[in-house]
């Protein structure tokens, strides 16, 4: 989730942006961890990490998204993760924070950005790549919102575990155990279009199946894969574990063509590349529970 900073929060180098091309602006940051990382990057750390050309460290990275002084975007990765960590909290309380890292903290410097930023530093021209260089890469973008793909299957399962209760409370019919190979079909709770899934208004109108195909059977697959990750560790941040109300955690699980949303003391949503914009709810039968605690045991969670 891009988190924004409060407004008038300072930048690198100064509180406001300045003529200096080289000085960047800070709109926000986000942790790349081995438990918390933009899963637009990948199904797990390494991915992510590889996504940007980056060795995946133990300890991680934060990443700082801003402007230059030209207005272009950035995005600076830097090895002070306790920095990056204490700015975000500080910003979702409400509070200022001056994050500016260390020169010595940066590890690279990368044009453009991952993740969709709402907000722009004031002053400056809006925000555009910059211009490239022979030898640059291409700059980094956040997904189409128009396309459907691994990438926005991994948003839209993050757009799941936030909005869990609204959710949870559109279930106004039974969900299918889908880890009875012989259950049938069942409901596949449908967007309205959106890449990133959000509750709808109507749910007794988004309920929908397609008699010629069963999406179930990628859901059995995924968890299938979801057992087969007890047997044999998957990379790291495959399987991640948050708090959650009461003594419950949030799985967040990714696989190849599936994601996987679930908490530990409830049902389930699966949501798959060969399904365009359908989360598919897994009821809590006789499996389930046993699942989701093993996973839960075996998932890396935030320090």
């Amino acid at each position: 989730m891009v988190r924004r900073r409060p407004k008038g929060e300072a930048a690198v180098g100064g509180t406001e942006p300045t003529a200096d091309d080289d000085a960047l602006y800070v709109l926000t940051a986000v942790l790349l961890t081995p438990a918390r990382f933009p899963s637009v990057l990948g199904d797990d750390y390494p991915a992510a990490c590889s996504a940007l050309g980056l060795e995946p460290r133990a300890e991680g990275y934060g990443l700082v998204l801003g402007q230059d002084g030209t207005g272009a975007r950035w995005s600076v990765i830097v090895d002070d993760v306790s920095l990056v960590a204490v700015a975000i909290a500080s910003w979702d309380c409400g509070m200022a924070y001056d994050l500016s890292p260390d020169e010595r903290s940066v590890v690279a410097a990368l044009p453009g950005w991952p993740l969709p930023v709402a907000s722009a530093a004031p002053g400056l021209p809006a925000p555009h790549d910059p211009e490239p260089e022979e030898g640059d890469r291409t700059p980094l973008a956040p997904p189409s919102e128009d396309a459907w793909g691994p990438a926005q299957r991994r948003l839209g399962a993050d757009e799941v575990a936030r909005q869990w209760a609204a959710w949870r409370a559109r279930m106004d019919e039974p969900a299918q155990e889908a880890g009875d190979a012989q259950a049938a079909p069942g409901p596949a709770v449908k967007d309205g279009g959106s890449p990133a899934p959000a509750p709808s208004g109507n749910p007794g109108g988004d309920i929908a199946t397609d008699p010629r195909t069963d999406p179930y059977d990628g859901v059995r697959r995924a968890l299938a894969e979801l057992r087969g990750y007890l047997e044999e560790a998957p990379p790291v941040g495959r399987v991640r574990s948050s708090f959650a109300t009461g003594d419950a955690r949030m799985l967040r699980a990714d696989g190849p063509g599936w994601s996987l949303v679930a908490r530990t003391d409830d049902m389930a949503f699966v949501l798959l590349d060969d399904e365009p914009r359908d989360v598919l709810p897994v009821a809590r039968g006789p499996r389930l529970p046993a699942l989701l605690t093993a996973l839960d045991a075996m998932a890396v969670r935030p320090s």
